[in-house]
């Protein structure tokens, strides 16, 4: 690692990483040169809205963008880094940027499906007015996919009059993150709302019928049609740029404590990199706005030869029909849940994820204190006695979630 303060700055990804990173350097008192390339046109925008206020049509991009022009920062949207040297990003428009120290904070991408057939995917904006505008021609969507962004989207095209079907390969929706009984709470508020939810569905097969509408045969036989199909089954770290530089990557370019790659002067942050779980160990990838916000600002310190801290506890999101679900910390469907506040019945609760013994996170809707203090208690790296949980700030005996 170089000792000295860089010069020249690039930063590879205008999203919430890039952008908060550029930001952070300017108020870090940095004055050198900082070049922020992004390949989408827009100017930085919140991302969490493209499959809820975006899709609806309730706010347009003006309204979600990240904030106002940094100082001194040259911006170029539209343009998409093909290779980096030992001191240059080379642009698809053939004007290379200099730099002393890069930030990779490329993202990633929605997964595809090996199927034939017009279908969307949903990542950034200009993903959204096509998919919005053939929602509200056709009537219909069917969504592949019941995580996150596919229960947003599907609650969004429901909002829009749209006839809605959901299929999950998994057994429940949500299962990444959130324990059976969170699950089924989301399967009847879809229902409560006209969405169809099928679960253990393998998509083997899309057809286009005579009436121009999309046919999904699972596995077992079962179909769906729609006049729209969203595919929406995860997404794909966008680590080419590292791997062509010889960085080490492993689910995503791997960095250190503070942010730093396999080679010096090149950092990564956002969903691209792989960090490391001073908690539990190990490493792990974040893919929600708090990630990349935290993650920037470490890098940008970093750069600068700021101690930089340890990487705030991860947390998240999700808007659907109108209830807000929060969730903290490393969450599994396989972890012991002890409800800790509320009914989950009411959609209104506060549960604590529980791995061999060991607070690892929380989730809940309508009480997003207790999730702040849960933060507060995984990232003290103590262990938590189970009793200590609803002694300080829990109203309710401990009762188990599943």
């Amino acid at each position: 690692m170089s000792t000295s303060t860089p010069r020249s700055i690039a930063i590879i990804g205008s999203g919430a990483t890039g952008y908060t990173a550029a930001k952070v350097l300017r108020a870090e008192g940095f004055t050198g040169s900082i070049t922020m390339v992004g390949s989408e046109q827009a100017a930085p925008y919140r991302r969490p809205t493209v499959s809820k206020e975006l899709l609806t049509g309730t706010k347009s991009i003006d309204q979600v963008q990240l904030g106002n022009p940094i100082d001194g920062v040259d911006v170029r949207s539209g343009v998409t880094a093909v290779g980096v040297t030992d001191s240059a990003v080379l642009l698809d428009d053939g004007d290379p940027v200099q730099y002393d120290a890069l930030l990779l904070a490329t993202g990633s991408r929605a997964r595809q499906l090996d199927l034939p057939g017009h279908v969307f995917t949903l990542r950034g904006v200009a993903d959204v007015e096509p998919l919005h505008a053939d929602i509200l021609r056709t009537g219909s969507l069917l969504v592949i996919g019941g995580g996150l962004i596919g229960c947003e989207a599907a609650a969004a095209a429901r909002s829009l009059g749209a006839e809605v079907t959901v299929l999950e390969a998994a057994s429940a929706p949500l299962n990444r993150i959130a324990p059976t009984a969170v699950s089924q709470m989301y399967r009847d508020l879809h229902a409560d709302n006209g969405i169809e939810l099928h679960t253990d569905v393998a998509v083997t097969s899309l057809e286009t019928l005579s009436d121009g509408t999309l046919r999904a045969t699972a596995q077992d036989g079962r179909s769906w049609s729609a006049g729209t199909v969203l595919v929406s089954v995860g997404s794909v770290p966008n680590v080419e740029l590292g791997v062509d530089m010889g960085l080490e990557v492993g689910s995503g370019i791997l960095v250190d404590a503070e942010m730093r790659t396999s080679t010096p002067n090149v950092y990564a942050a956002g969903d691209v990199a792989e960090v490391p779980n001073r908690i539990l160990g190990g490493t792990y990838r974040s893919e929600h706005w708090n990630g990349a916000v935290d993650q920037a600002t470490r890098a940008a310190r970093s750069m600068l030869g700021i101690p930089p801290g340890d990487l705030d506890v991860p947390w998240g999101w999700s808007t659907q029909h109108g209830i807000n679900l929060q969730f903290a910390g490393w969450t599994g469907p396989d972890d012991e849940y002890v409800l800790a506040r509320g009914s989950v019945a009411d959609r209104r609760f506060t549960a604590c994820a529980l791995r061999d013994g060991r607070l690892v996170g929380a989730i809940g809707v309508g009480y997003p204190k207790d999730i702040r203090q849960i933060r507060l208690l995984i990232a003290s790296g103590d262990r938590v006695d189970r009793s200590l949980l609803g002694e300080d700030w829990l109203d309710q005996p401990h009762a188990v979630v599943r």
